[in-house]
């Protein structure tokens, strides 16, 4: 079967042939429709510090996908063949305390397809059928494709109540987007979403109502002054991974505001402790998805009226998947589809 392998410890991914994994009695093999690329595959496909480390060289990459069942192993129970799907990509362990309680997402086994185990960049995935997410008819395999970053995007946002309250976002990448999206969705009031670049500010004001700051050439405070948020924000984001978001994040939340934090600082980051300790600011962690909360929140909200589908940008055929990761990585675009079939 065609694969995508980090064939060797430097940039760029590699096309091969690999076998078609062979199924346990619990697992799945799914033939995959699409996928999508994502920002951990930028990571892998430039080969920097973190990928170095945690990656294995020869393994088959990515973890975005929609496909079919073809095959079931003998105990697999509550699936068909020829059922669409798309799954978590977590592979979680079941003798922690976190999996024991149910808490699946905060197991400290967990490993990730397509980062520690071979992944979906293939014409053939095996998973487990406890990761299996079942596709309604009503989500095409391209949504189907992008539910992983979707489910980021509504793990952060969900994180705390959002009904009437301002809600601001730092990072205006596609999961940024996404995750502004789904604030207007379940009815905050304002949405900001701030970057410095315009083109992914032009994509978010096109694909949720809200409004896009690029706070190097705006002022912060006087968009807020003009939607009327006087004392601050309510919730705040994180999704940018940079420290001046943060800082900037921290500077306009009221006192007593909250942040869900996404974006993964590059290495230590120096913070002003002080200022989230007098706010009283509330800061979580979010990480990957709640399995399967997420997973159930976000199939009913896409079903029940929200819309991503412009969070795409770019669509290519697998033979393509250099031209994919080039516009992936120019910062240019959205999400970057890839069709398998």
């Amino acid at each position: 079967m065609k694969s995508l392998v980090k064939a060797k410890p430097e940039v760029g991914l590699w096309m091969q042939e690999r076998a078609v994994p062979e199924i346990g009695p619990e697992d799945v093999l799914i033939k995959v429709k699409k996928t999508g690329i994502c920002g951990t595959d930028i990571h892998i496909w430039n080969w920097d510090e973190w990928a170095a480390r945690t990656v294995p060289v020869g393994l088959v990459t990515g973890h975005e996908f929609a496909g079919e069942i073809v095959a079931k192993g003998a105990l697999v129970e509550g699936l068909s063949i020829g059922q669409r799907c798309s799954g978590e990509g977590h592979l979680i362990g079941k003798l922690s305390r976190q999996s024991r309680a149910g808490k699946f997402h905060l197991d400290p086994a967990t490993r990730g397809i397509g980062v520690n185990e071979p992944g979906a960049f293939a014409e053939y995935l095996r998973l487990p059928a406890f990761n299996v997410v079942p596709l309604p008819d009503s989500i095409d395999d391209e949504i189907g494709a992008i539910l992983d970053p979707l489910g980021n995007a509504v793990h952060t946002a969900l994180s705390f109540d959002l009904v009437g309250e301002d809600v601001l976002i730092t990072g205006a990448g596609p999961i940024g987007i996404m995750a502004a999206a789904v604030a207007r969705h379940v009815g905050a009031r304002h949405v900001v979403i701030t970057d410095i670049n315009p083109a992914r500010l032009k994509l978010a004001a096109e694909v949720a109502d809200v409004t896009p700051v690029n706070v190097a050439s705006e002022d912060l405070r006087e968009v807020m002054a003009r939607l009327k948020i006087v004392q601050g924000f309510d919730v705040g984001m994180e999704m940018s991974g940079n420290q001046r978001g943060l800082d900037q994040m921290i500077d306009a939340l009221v006192m007593g505001g909250k942040i869900a934090m996404l974006g993964i600082p590059p290495g230590k980051s120096p913070v002003d402790w002080s200022r989230i300790v007098f706010k009283a600011i509330t800061i979580k962690g979010v990480y990957g998805r709640e399995i399967f909360e997420t997973w159930y929140k976000m199939i009913a909200m896409l079903e029940n009226g929200l819309d991503v589908r412009k969070v795409i940008t770019h669509r290519f055929g697998v033979d393509e998947f250099q031209t994919g990761f080039e516009v992936m990585r120019s910062g240019q675009s959205g999400k970057v589809v890839l069709d398998w079939a």
